[in-house]
């Protein structure tokens, strides 16, 4: 006769007795060397990396969290802590690729908002036009002073060559007398890579759509998605 012996999962001992069940069903021990309560074999938990990533390419994919939640079967709680912790302590300018002389900025700024339509922001994009790279995005009003925020989180190796925009007023008392910087109109083709960034932006985030109704519900989460799509 063959007989399975088991041991307590916190210090190793195998004078164990069994104590009932938890509320799953599952069967508890009790150690009379340690004291422990323990679930005797319990089952594994969690997702494996391979899971959440796969979860988390299906949400780039502009996929709601409602659909992930039944597809997947995952939480909506769990995939907004999967956002926070993945995307928190990343920079954007961690990924760049190093800058060049000749290299030209396109500057551009996309509407969205925060839980209601009058709660108004924008996304100011400053995109590598040799890279196709967002070197650096803020999220806020649509005034100079959120420009300037923008400006300001450009690398220095960045800023050193031209970069151009459109004749929104915000820009003007940034660049003021920075012969490197041009304001032009959209015809002009000068602005042709970051416009279709947005475009590709709105296809993966319903939230930057024109006439949406898929809204962040936090300043905080506005930004974390944003930076999926960077």
């Amino acid at each position: 006769m063959i007989q399975e012996t088991y041991e307590c999962r916190e210090c190793g001992s195998s004078n164990i007795v069994k104590n009932g069940h938890s509320a799953s069903g599952s069967q508890q021990y009790h150690c009379k060397d340690c004291g422990a309560h323990k679930v005797l074999d319990p089952e594994p938990r969690g997702y494996s990396e391979e899971e959440k990533e796969k979860i988390i390419r299906a949400y780039r994919e502009r996929g709601s969290k409602r659909a992930i939640s039944r597809i997947f079967g995952v939480s909506r709680n769990t995939l907004n802590r999967w956002l926070k912790k993945g995307r928190e302590s990343d920079s954007v300018a961690d990924g760049l690729l190093p800058a060049r002389d000749n290299d030209v900025l396109e500057l551009d700024e996309c509407w969205t908002y925060v839980r209601k339509r009058s709660n108004k922001r924008w996304r100011w994009v400053a995109l590598c036009r040799r890279t196709r790279q967002v070197v650096a995005f803020v999220i806020g009003d649509r005034s100079a002073r959120t420009c300037a925020r923008l400006w300001s989180r450009i690398p220095e190796g960045y800023r050193q060559g031209r970069s151009f925009s459109d004749f929104w007023k915000s820009y003007r008392p940034v660049f003021a007398g920075d012969p490197s910087h041009q304001q032009v109109g959209k015809s002009s083709g000068e602005l042709a890579h970051v416009e279709r960034f947005f475009g590709r932006l709105r296809q993966k985030l319903a939230r930057y759509v024109r006439r949406t109704r898929a809204a962040s519900q936090s300043e905080r989460m506005l930004h974390l998605t944003t930076k999926l799509v960077c």
